[in-house]
């Protein structure tokens, strides 16, 4: 599809940044929403005609904020979260999310951790275009990826996922309101709840943004039992959620076994680029999961190995997978657990 920068719905930010008015209503911004536009600037990563990338000094609601995003492509808007821990500081802004501008309307394809996220991520949507949210994509269940989601129900939103999302989610719901709720502390978890998907994806659904359409896939136990892929066919673009991680280490809460399987398939389709769970903003495919393959790789056979040497799961968690650890943030943190669930999966092979 060729790029439209004007007639895509996406916002002229100039009037309000030089604090000119004469073009406010004919650019989709009210007076009273000028007026409101407030507090600390942030910087919006943006795509410009000719495929160069400009950053672009945006207010923001003075109660709010809004995240910063990079269109990776026409229409496709992507925020890095930080590689860290669930934290005060971050507020749980810790994983990739984004959002698809349609002509009728915008698909959000995860929420970050928290509602203060979702918030934020809702302001920058509204900096782009004022097309409602009609679709909540989640691409699988983990906080960090779904507990922005209560941001957009005053949106009238459906809310979308893998059919066994809704079942995981809920039996987890508790605990990971529960630990999230104490690393975040009460101002950056207020607001914060479970918002379930009620549209559930089999196999695969499409739906229409307006002359846009994004494909849903639902992929065998992974990442998680319930990891989803979104494919814009505009441009090719396709977010992976957590089946990719780059930069931090990949987290098994699924089958290594699986996610391997599910990757090598998705290694034989093309893909203009790729949206990571956690790292940059895009990367190319298939040559953006070398890295997660071959940690993936090592941890399975390191496991096999032990078990055929006759070692416990306490000394393969000390010794399988440690070449890797230079490579990845949050190493020490995740790969023993990652070691833990390929070997009670391995075992009994």
């Amino acid at each position: 599809m060729k790029p439209d920068h004007e007639g895509n719905g996406l916002k002229d930010l100039r009037p309000i940044l030089d604090g000119s008015r004469t073009s406010e209503r004919s650019r989709g911004v009210s007076r009273t929403e000028v007026l409101r536009l407030a507090g600390a600037a942030v910087l919006v990563a943006a795509v410009v005609p000719g495929g160069l990338t400009t950053l672009i000094s945006s207010r923001v609601l003075a109660d709010g904020g809004v995240l910063t995003v990079t269109e990776i492509a026409p229409g496709v808007f992507v925020h890095q979260g930080q590689h860290a821990l669930f934290s005060p500081e971050n507020g749980g802004d810790i994983s990739n999310c984004g959002f698809v501008v349609g002509r009728d309307a915008v698909a959000v394809v995860d929420t970050g951790g928290s509602f203060t996220v979702g918030r934020k991520l809702m302001a920058a949507i509204r900096a782009v275009t004022d097309r409602p949210v009609r679709y909540v994509i989640n691409t699988h269940m983990h906080p960090d990826h779904v507990f922005g989601n209560a941001a957009f129900e005053d949106e009238g939103t459906t809310f979308a996922g893998h059919h066994k999302m809704a079942r995981g989610l809920s039996a987890r719901s508790e605990r990971y309101l529960a630990i999230n709720a104490k690393s975040l502390g009460e101002a950056a978890f207020e607001g914060t709840r479970i918002v379930l998907p009620k549209l559930a994806v089999q196999q695969q659904t499409v739906i229409d943004l307006g002359g846009r359409e994004l494909v849903l896939d639902a992929h065998r136990t992974a990442h998680t039992d319930n990891d989803l892929t979104v494919r814009d066919t505009a441009t090719g673009t396709v977010f992976m959620g957590d089946l990719l991680f780059s930069g931090h280490v990949p987290t098994i809460d699924g089958s290594i076994r699986g996610w391997i399987g599910v990757i090598s398939a998705l290694q034989q389709s093309q893909a203009a680029r790729v949206v990571p769970g956690h790292g940059p903003p895009s990367m190319p495919w298939p040559d953006a999961a070398r890295d997660l393959m071959r940690y993936l790789d090592r941890v399975k056979t390191g496991v096999q190995a032990a078990i055929k040497a006759g070692k416990t799961l306490g000394q393969a968690a000390e010794t399988v997978g440690l070449e890797e650890k230079d490579a990845w943030s949050l190493f020490t943190e995740y790969h023993p657990r990652n070691v833990s669930a390929a070997f009670a999966e391995l075992e009994w092979e």
